[in-house]
């Protein structure tokens, strides 16, 4: 969207969190899409940019974005946190293999035999890397 908005265009948000991840991004996206005569809207917040700023407006959006950057970040951390507890609980196993025991003896023989990894990887439908994590 960023590349093909021409000026003139109008970009309608439903609210800022889900244009940028951080605060910076934030306001670098705004003035970028202003410096090229795009307004932009977002409408959960009620604001409009159109490169007319007031410093009232970018005090709000600076402030409206660090809350939303602080709501992922706390977020992310409790996301974290979560996983923690339930990999120390013995809840948290990953996704399961689709390798018996027997397949990944298979493939660490083959592995040894061959020199042709990429080859190998394409013949078990799995990329290099997680063959040489299932060697390893």
């Amino acid at each position: 969207m960023l590349d093909f908005a021409r000026e003139g265009d109008v970009i309608n948000c439903h609210e800022l969190s889900r244009l940028a991840r951080n605060t910076m991004d934030l306001l670098n996206i705004v003035q970028t899409l202003n410096d090229k005569g795009i307004t932009i809207n977002f409408i959960k917040e009620g604001l409009s940019f159109t490169g007319n700023a007031d410093p009232f407006q970018i005090l709000m959006l600076t402030m409206l974005g660090a809350v939303a950057q602080l709501e992922r970040d706390i977020s992310l951390e409790r996301q974290r946190e979560g996983i923690a507890i339930a990999k120390a609980a013995g809840k948290y196993k990953g996704r399961q293999s689709v390798f018996s025991k027997e397949e990944f003896s298979n493939i660490k023989a083959a592995f040894a035999k061959t020199k042709n990894k990429a080859a190998l990887a394409r013949k078990y439908n799995i990329s290099r890397s997680y063959l040489y994590k299932i060697v390893a």
